[in-house]
């Protein structure tokens, strides 16, 4: 549940791409992807994409601390054409992100089945005998004496993913509430996770679209 929500007003609307078919769109951190269940969670980014594109629906979701590339389909078929895509796991993604401490390892993967934490949700957990399944690989690409800048690249796409299997890695991502040590916590003033990179199939013509947002921090 949400305590208290203050979602970011500039930039209100970052569009990256836009056709007939589809919207690619820059959130920023703080925003949720889709309404909250409170009158005071409605502003979100589906909801602002609705003001000026009333057909937009949502394909995927960040979450709200998270920011980066959200695809938004202009269509219910080019809504089921995208789901597809993520269903069947053939677009591409990757995420960057600041972790507490030094990762010793270049290139790595983190492979842990993820259940929700019931009674401490949205928190997520291991579990090895009802989690399901989940992947991630990450490519380290500078340090320095505190943090590691990391690029992720989740396989699967379950909800606090890479934030929980880089707890389990030692590494948590600075600025995370939920995960990080208290140090770790107050080392930024957000969480240090954003997608920067997405690339898919148009769903109408089916041409390979490679999108990128860069890093803002």
């Amino acid at each position: 549940m949400l305590i208290h929500y203050e979602p970011p007003l500039w930039p209100y609307l970052e569009i990256v791409y836009q056709d007939n078919d589809l919207l690619v769109l820059n959130k920023p951190s703080g925003l949720l992807t889709v309404p909250g269940k409170a009158p005071e969670h409605q502003d979100c980014l589906e909801r602002r994409v609705q003001r000026v594109f009333p057909t937009a629906r949502i394909v995927h979701r960040l979450d709200m601390a998270t920011s980066g590339l959200v695809v938004m389909a202009l269509s219910l078929d080019s809504q089921r054409q995208l789901n597809r895509q993520f269903e069947l796991r053939q677009t591409a993604k990757h995420y960057i992100a600041r972790l507490e401490g030094v990762v010793s390892a270049r290139l790595g993967s983190v492979e842990l089945p993820l259940i929700c934490d019931w009674p401490n949700r949205p928190k997520q957990m291991v579990c090895f005998s009802r989690g399901k399944k989940a992947l991630t690989h990450f490519e380290v690409l500078a340090t320095d004496a505190t943090s590691s800048r990391v690029r992720l690249t989740p396989v699967t796409g379950r909800s606090h993913q890479l934030r929980v299997h880089m707890q389990w890695l030692g590494h948590p991502i600075l600025g995370d509430k939920f995960y990080a040590s208290t140090h770790g916590l107050a080392a930024a003033d957000r969480l240090q996770l954003h997608a920067e990179f997405l690339a898919l199939r148009h769903p109408v013509d089916a041409r390979w679209l490679e999108f990128a947002a860069p890093s803002p921090f």
